[in-house]
């Protein structure tokens, strides 16, 4: 696993993260959030996995309980909302399938 400058990890509850997976410049993986509809909005944290080969490009979140399929690839400033499918390319917030990624030959 590989974090450049700037990349945060909040991991209240178990994250997992692949080999070889990527988090570029200031991207963001967030594994809690806050029960809004509760006044004293109790911590809600969720487990996470990280495939490996899978890349968050910089400036990218993933909200909480949101996993990555192995080789999956979020896009430049994108906000993954639910769970990236395995050697897919995501961008747009919130992000979208753009289209398949080759996977590495066995």
């Amino acid at each position: 696993m590989t974090a450049a400058d700037g990349a945060e990890i909040y991991n209240p509850a178990p994250m997992r993260l692949g080999s070889h997976f990527i988090l570029s410049q200031d991207g963001f993986l967030c594994g809690a959030t806050h029960d809004y509809d509760d006044p004293a909005f109790p911590l809600l944290a969720y487990a996470m996995e990280f495939g490996a080969y899978g890349w968050v490009c910089a400036r990218a979140s993933v909200a909480p309980g949101v996993s990555m399929g192995e080789g999956a690839v979020l896009g430049l400033g994108s906000v993954a909302t639910h769970t990236l499918e395995p050697w897919t390319v995501y961008a747009g917030s919130p992000a979208v399938r753009i289209k398949n990624r080759r996977r590495p030959p066995a």
